[in-house]
């Protein structure tokens, strides 16, 4: 690497870290305008509050990462061309794909972290996070879990375990309820096909109940339908649907091929699942696309074209990959076309804005 590489690239990166700082700034005081007066209405601690944000921010950076990492690249190629730095280079002979190097070379280094972030990180902070605040917080006695392609719940003397959750018909499939005495002994357990609220209860069908007795060992019946008592509403099932995007790409595939043998639709899912793959390289999608606006821009744009060009590129990017994902996830496009689309389309136009520029 030579001085102008490392001169290019820490510019790069106080500049990332300067604006990735800032993001994250505005994005946990916004949450917090809107999250600590509820927390406090039912009486969470402060400590509490304070884990529950503390674990959101892997979140937190994954969201704001890549519109970071463009307006790091504008600003510093605004920064060097205003000073007339990217003049200097060009006149001995330093071509502009040269100099775009350092930055494309840290771009694919971030899009690697935010990977890495969406698969082994964010998944756990998020169950940390949602712990936090349905248990420390709202001191809610039930809890339903999320985990691989099952739900489980419990609530007093009950576990239930269910195989998926059909969001579209609102019912359970596979679902197995143990009945447990106050040493954690099983007393019964129940195995039904299906299960959907009714009023305050849920109605189970196909049901085989097994009873635990001494003395009889295990008695086996078979029942149509059967009526149990859970504190499960079907919001806390539409939660843990709407948040599966904070799954990683293993638990979504298994969750999606559960859907599809089970004969259900499973485009969100699989939308999801490649999603976590095209979504970090965004970051570089974004270096790609940031330095031909920089770098056709005029000397006198600085700072002020580097966040005004941001802000439109992010949210167009942002726009169109929000359509085609709401296109992948309704089953118009196909999962693997929405979830990359953007990212294709982005970087044809950054290649062709680039071999525009006069060398």
């Amino acid at each position: 690497m030579t001085i102008i590489d490392r001169y290019i690239a820490m510019t790069w990166l106080r500049l990332l870290l300067l604006c990735q700082g800032s993001f994250l700034s505005i994005y946990l005081v916004l949450d917090m305008m809107e999250r600590i007066p509820r927390f406090l209405r039912v009486q969470g601690a402060l400590v509490d509050i304070a884990r529950f944000f503390a674990w959101k921010l892997p979140e937190m950076i994954g969201q704001t990462a890549a519109f970071s990492v463009l307006m790091a690249t504008l600003l510093t190629l605004g920064l060097l061309t205003r000073s007339s730095e990217i003049v200097a280079m060009r006149s001995c002979g330093i071509s502009l794909p040269r100099i775009s190097l350092p930055m494309l070379l840290l771009g694919g280094g971030v899009s690697l972290l935010l990977l890495v972030n969406a698969e082994l990180i964010v998944p756990d902070s998020y169950e940390r996070m949602s712990r936090i605040e349905r248990v420390d917080i709202k001191k809610q006695a039930g809890s339903a879990v999320f985990k691989r392609n099952n739900i489980w719940f419990r609530s007093d003397n009950r576990i239930m375990q269910a195989r998926l959750f059909d969001p579209r018909s609102q019912v359970l499939r596979g679902v197995v309820v143990w009945s447990l005495d106050q040493y954690t002994n099983p007393l019964s357990r129940l195995d039904a096909e299906s299960a959907e609220l009714r009023g305050e209860s849920w109605l189970l069908r196909g049901v085989e109940l097994k009873e635990f007795t001494a003395g009889e060992g295990v008695v086996v019946r078979k029942l149509p339908t059967r009526s149990i008592d859970l504190n499960l509403k079907v919001d806390d099932l539409r939660v843990l649907d709407k948040n599966a995007d904070n799954l990683s790409f293993g638990k979504l595939r298994e969750y999606a091929d559960n859907l599809r043998k089970g004969g259900y639709e499973d485009f969100k899912y699989r939308t999801m699942m490649h999603t976590k793959f095209a979504a970090p390289l965004s970051a570089l999608v974004m270096v790609i696309l940031g330095i031909p606006f920089a770098l056709r821009g005029s000397r006198s744009g600085g700072v002020a074209m580097g966040v005004g060009a941001s802000v439109t590129i992010g949210f167009a990017y942002f726009v169109v990959n929000a359509v085609l994902l709401s296109y992948g996830r309704s089953g118009v496009l196909p999962p693997l076309v929405a979830a990359w689309g953007a990212n294709f389309l982005f970087i044809l136009g950054g290649l062709w804005l680039t071999m525009s520029i006069r060398n």
